[in-house]
């Protein structure tokens, strides 16, 4: 399979030579040439695998210059009980990605048992073994560069952590995460982490991250790569679970069922449009967005309209607050049928500042094939809904997965059972659960008390030559 950039003017590639980059090198992200197919009789096959052996079946579609038996082997060393230990106390301990039913046609699919206790894991414990068998085979270096507005930093670096031949840069928005976010990753004392806290938002060091992997020269000299979803290998990690969920939400092929999707980024719920491409029987898939509802803007008047640091709003579920979603471009790049030209007059207008609005065009008039609901939700909305699943279900889950829960509920369609995709535990927000719920939430013995760590991390300004230079300094070529 060959992968081509969503900009148009980049050689196609196989996906182990997109899997150490990131951005294409003409700005755009990659993309399969075409999805691949899975038809009746394969989701039959794949119905009762474990989800280890089906991260091998799907990965096997992306993944096509990979040996099997290598991949198997990497799937096989990923997906493990050890791994994803931290399942809810009164979960399956045997099942990687549990569901649990609410009542009937409602379900919670588990996907935070991972060592840092949010979903990213399910990504990125794979890319640090796909990263390390990549560079073993070309006895070469890495040095990672990511932004996280939470959950994909602290995942990036328990996934690479001890690994050889890799450093982790990480840039976070200072002072814009919960203690317990802030604390697993600044905690960290491996000599191959670096984390870099930037005086701004998530938007800013995202930005960032874009302009250094955007000057070709240093990226090459310094050997760039990225874990952010920006990184086709995670999203292609991600669509696994939603084959998980739904065969587990289902008796037989022929249902179809709603994924309610928390998004910032919209690389989650990237990962759901490309099952559904792929043939996976989803209805519908509902995107819900915090107050910072740049996506939701979209799919309801068809405005792309990012906002700026200032506009951008700290809010309880703070992995959400994001107002330039990359993964998005992967999407929009389906919707104009793969028009690069179009894509980039977009991306042009948004890439100075702009919007672009598709009202009115025939991409307005197709975006309801692609199955997209969406919805907002506020701190107030997060609180309620926090207190509803406690007492109804006597379920504590987190303040991002509140949101998937309210929005879901409200949008979708009758008929459909509806699988909300959990975002992290509690444990990672316990302030707002206090606040909702009056308690503290449970966490993990081995995270008591992780916030009176020992913390090491640098502050710096959005300033791509300080990063550039700090990166010099501590990545000699």
């Amino acid at each position: 399979m060959k992968y081509l950039s969503t900009r148009g003017n980049a050689t196609p590639k196989t996906f182990t030579e997109i899997l150490l980059g990131g951005l294409a090198p003409d700005g755009g992200l990659y993309l399969p040439a075409a999805y691949p197919q899975v038809g009746r009789a394969e989701l039959d096959a794949w119905r009762q695998l474990s989800y280890a052996d089906l991260a091998f079946a799907v990965l096997s579609k992306f993944a096509t210059d990979i040996p099997a038996a290598d991949l198997k082997a990497i799937t096989d060393k990923t997906y493990t009980a050890e791994v994803y230990r931290n399942a809810r106390p009164d979960s399956d301990p045997s099942q990687i990605a549990p569901l649990r039913t609410l009542e009937p046609g409602l379900h919670l699919l588990e996907l935070s048992n991972g060592p840092t206790l949010a979903f990213k894991d399910m990504a990125m414990q794979l890319l640090g073994n796909l990263f390390e068998y990549a560079l073993d085979k070309q006895h070469d270096e890495l040095n990672i560069l990511g932004a996280t507005s939470g959950d994909t930093g602290s995942a990036a670096e328990y996934a690479m952590r001890g690994k050889r031949g890799i450093r982790v840069f990480m840039l976070s928005p200072h002072g814009k995460m919960s203690a317990f976010q802030s604390a697993q990753m600044y905690s960290l004392q491996d000599p191959n982490i670096f984390n870099i806290a930037v005086r701004g938002v998530f938007d800013d060091a995202q930005d960032l991250v874009k302009a250094v992997s955007n000057d070709h020269a240093f990226k090459a000299q310094y050997k760039i790569g990225t874990v952010n979803s920006i990184n086709w290998a995670r999203v292609s990690a991600q669509v696994v679970y939603y084959f998980k969920g739904y065969f587990a939400a289902t008796r037989s092929n022929d249902e179809q069922v709603a994924f309610s999707v928390p998004s910032g980024n919209f690389g989650n719920i990237c990962a759901g449009h490309i099952a559904r491409q792929m043939g996976l029987p989803i209805g519908q898939l509902i995107l819900a967005t915090n107050e910072n509802d740049v996506l939701d803007e979209f799919f309801r008047s068809g405005v792309y309209r990012p906002r700026g640091t200032a506009q951008t709003f700290h809010t309880s579920s703070p992995s959400m607050d994001i107002s330039k979603a990359s993964n998005f471009e992967r999407f929009v790049f389906d919707l104009v049928g793969r028009d690069a030209g179009t894509l980039r007059e977009f991306w042009g207008q948004v890439d100075v500042g702009g919007a672009f609005d598709i009202a009115g065009t025939p991409y307005w008039d197709a975006l309801p094939g692609f199955g997209f609901s969406s919805g907002k939700s506020t701190h107030a909305d997060r609180l309620a809904t926090l207190r509803k699943t406690w007492e109804k279900y006597g379920v504590m889950v987190d303040t991002h997965t509140a949101d998937g829960l309210k929005v879901g509920l409200e949008r979708r369609r009758p008929g459909l059972a509806l699988v909300c995709l959990e975002t992290a535990l509690p444990a990672k927000f316990e302030s707002t659960v206090i606040e909702a719920l009056g308690r503290p939430p449970e966490r993990p013995l081995a995270m008591e008390n992780i916030e009176q760590l020992p913390q090491r991390y640098q502050v710096m300004d959005a300033d791509v030559s300080a990063l550039k230079a700090f990166i010099a300094a501590n990545a000699p070529v």
